[in-house]
């Protein structure tokens, strides 16, 4: 049931334009774009041949890849982040890959191309350790969706980053995605397409009609 409402959900993100707040919210289901190399923050069931073995995560060019689609939740099980409250300057979250059901995860392993920090896809079913927790870096008090912002990863200080080497063979022309130790303009992102969850959507006594966001 969760996977085949999500299947949905993935088929219309490309034609979804929100009319609410610019925010990004609790709940949403997001995609990320690096600024510096114009890739989006990507992940599939390919796994690293080196390092952790884990899912591989990378940045690609297209705009419409299912597997480029990622949910905000919170950073662990028992805290709460309640669907269309927006996240705040500062907040932790974590990232769920929507096809596969893990989290954007970092660790101490080397990256496979540049020796930076490895950035994976860990968990099941959404769920999987302290290394999925990410820390919104923006400016201002909330995450708003035209502006950039980093993620600084909680265990280990690195942030989220392209390393502009590309890959080969089964996932050639993919950009490898890292952990780098310090802000610079690879670790520059920005929301692009999604659909965004605000309170308002849950309001009974709104118009049906006049809205067209999940």
């Amino acid at each position: 049931m969760y996977s085949n409402i999500f299947s949905v959900l993935c088929f219309l993100l490309p034609f979804v334009q929100s009319r609410g707040g610019r925010d990004v919210s609790c709940g949403s289901v997001i995609k990320l774009e690096n600024l510096a190399h114009k890739v989006r923050l990507h992940s599939h069931d390919v796994k690293y041949g080196s390092g952790s073995g884990q899912q591989s995560v990378t940045g690609v060019t297209t705009s419409e890849d299912v597997n480029s689609h990622w949910m905000v939740k919170a950073p662990n099980e028992k805290d709460v982040c309640k669907r269309g409250d927006p996240v705040e300057c500062g907040q932790k979250i974590r990232l769920e890959h929507i096809t596969t059901h893990k989290n954007l995860h970092s660790h101490h392993f080397s990256s496979p191309l540049s020796s930076d920090q490895e950035v994976s896809a860990f968990g099941e079913n959404g769920v999987g350790d302290s290394g999925d927790v990410w820390k919104v870096m923006c400016e201002g008090d909330y995450w708003n969706r035209d502006e950039k912002v980093m993620l600084k990863h909680q265990d280990t200080g690195a942030f989220l980053a392209t390393s502009g080497h590309t890959f080969g063979r089964p996932i050639n022309g993919q950009m490898e995605i890292v952990g780098r130790f310090g802000p610079d303009s690879y670790t520059d992102w920005r929301v692009r397409e999604g659909i965004y969850i605000h309170k308002s959507d849950f309001n009974p006594l709104k118009n049906q009609g006049s809205h067209d966001e999940l």
